[in-house]
């Protein structure tokens, strides 16, 4: 293990019918089965899709960032 840390972030969209918290806990699930070292993530944008005048679902747009293995 090095002193010193290098990141890589990646951009990923979640959804949920729930809420916008479900749709990023999804997103970061669903990374997390290919990527290791998650240590942070931004929302950049928050969205969502109409369905007769309602709330159909939520998307949330994430920077997931992660510790590059070994740094």
């Amino acid at each position: 293990m090095s002193d010193h840390h290098v990141y890589k972030k990646v951009e990923i969209v979640g959804s949920s019918k729930k809420s916008i918290e479900d749709a990023i806990e999804n997103a970061l699930q669903e990374c997390g089965r290919s990527i290791r070292n998650m240590e942070w993530f931004e929302v950049i944008e928050t969205r969502g899709h109409i369905d007769n005048g309602k709330v159909g679902h939520y998307q949330v747009v994430l920077k997931i960032g992660f510790r590059i293995a070994d740094s």
